[in-house]
């Protein structure tokens, strides 16, 4: 049987949010630049949509949107993504566009034992808006 989850009120999407950020860390876009500029050892993950890191992202990030994150992390799944699933002792950086979606990822990647996961505070949205570098695809 089923155990079920009956909260009093019923829960939406920023009560998920707000449950993922108390419980992981974040980086700020000029943290990150400074890592990317010093060619640390991480993988960039942006959990964004396909058409979305089209538009713009941020340059040698590994596109796994959302919907996926688990399936793409587990390596007993036959279709995992092997950048992410055998990075289990490194440190991954997620982000989305404001950085609710990312935080969720973050959540999961922890609970599914990646060790050091930062989550993009603002996502890709404030790193734009600050100026930092971004790859953006050609559209036809």
């Amino acid at each position: 049987m089923y155990n079920t989850f009956k909260p009093e009120q019923p829960v939406g999407l920023m009560d998920f949010v707000r449950a993922a950020k108390s419980c992981v860390k974040e980086i700020t876009p000029a943290e990150l630049k400074a890592k990317l500029d010093a060619k640390e050892n991480f993988v960039l993950v942006d959990v964004r949509e396909s058409a979305e890191f089209e538009h713009g992202h941020i340059s040698s990030a590994h596109l796994v949107p959302r919907g996926i994150i688990e399936a793409a992390a587990d390596t007993s799944y036959p279709k995992h993504y092997p950048p992410l699933s055998g990075a289990r002792d490194q440190q991954i950086v997620v982000y989305c566009a404001t950085s609710g979606r990312s935080a969720m990822a973050a959540a999961v990647l922890q609970m599914m034992g990646f060790k050091d996961v930062l989550n993009l505070a603002g996502g890709y949205t404030r790193w734009e808006s600050e100026g930092l570098p971004q790859v953006k695809e050609a559209e036809y």
